[in-house]
């Protein structure tokens, strides 16, 4: 071993991977359907029109959970596409065996980090919108630098973005919309939609997601953010 080389620092994540257990009907859509609608990660950009087979609008979703609001998004508007980013498996599967049994051609799947796909395999000013829908808030105080949502952050989801494309989001916790406040106006190349610079409404959209009713039932307010691409 060489004493002088540099110690190797892994990047901090904003998730953990959990152990959940894959249903029957999950492990059978990630088997059958990967195929067709699953994108492996790869370190290179994705030349998007051939992935879809059209020029269309993107939306990517960051983190969809068990997708019922991508593949609502993209049932109700055929004429954009949709790429949804997850790492855990159940979500996945699930999405992708209810994609296969509506049918739908605009929705592709990336099981990957979320932060490394957008760094390595979308390219630049090519998504017209970016999906953070109730990212893990990370309670504690010294787990908040695990947040999602950073300057870094910020700055590449706008790197991704169109001219007018908008970074999209909602969180049901208070403190960390807060400082999503902070870091996006502090942007210099994102403008709040809100005309005082605060929370707009509901985003187009989106739905009452599971994590969103569970907020509501211990009594905390959603707040939505928008913020678009100077």
């Amino acid at each position: 071993m060489n004493d002088d080389a540099a110690p190797v620092r892994r990047p901090i994540k904003s998730y953990v991977v959990r152990g959940g257990r894959l249903t029957d009907a999950q492990q059978r859509a990630l088997d059958e359907l990967w195929p067709r609608y699953g994108v492996p990660f790869a370190p290179q950009p994705l030349d998007l029109p051939t992935l879809f087979g059209r020029q269309a609008p993107v939306t990517l979703e960051i983190g969809f959970g068990n997708g019922d609001n991508l593949l609502t998004l993209a049932m109700s508007d055929p004429q954009r596409d949709f790429i949804g980013v997850e790492v855990h498996p159940p979500g996945v599967g699930h999405l992708l065996r209810m994609a296969g049994d509506a049918g739908i051609t605009n929705l592709r799947v990336i099981q990957h980090d979320a932060v490394e796909v957008l760094q390595q395999q979308i390219p630049a000013e090519s998504l017209d919108s970016v999906l953070v829908l109730f990212p893990d808030p990370w309670h504690k105080k010294r787990h908040n630098k695990r947040r999602l949502v950073s300057g870094d952050f910020a700055a590449l989801a706008a790197s991704r973005l169109r001219r007018g494309g908008t970074l999209q989001l909602a969180t049901d916790w208070e403190p960390y919309a807060e400082a999503m406040l902070e870091v996006l106006n502090g942007a210099a190349v994102l403008r709040n939609r809100a005309e005082d610079l605060r929370f707009v409404p509901r985003n187009p959209g989106r739905i009452l997601t599971r994590f969103e009713k569970r907020g509501e039932r211990l009594g905390h307010a959603v707040h939505d953010l928008c913020f678009e691409k100077l």
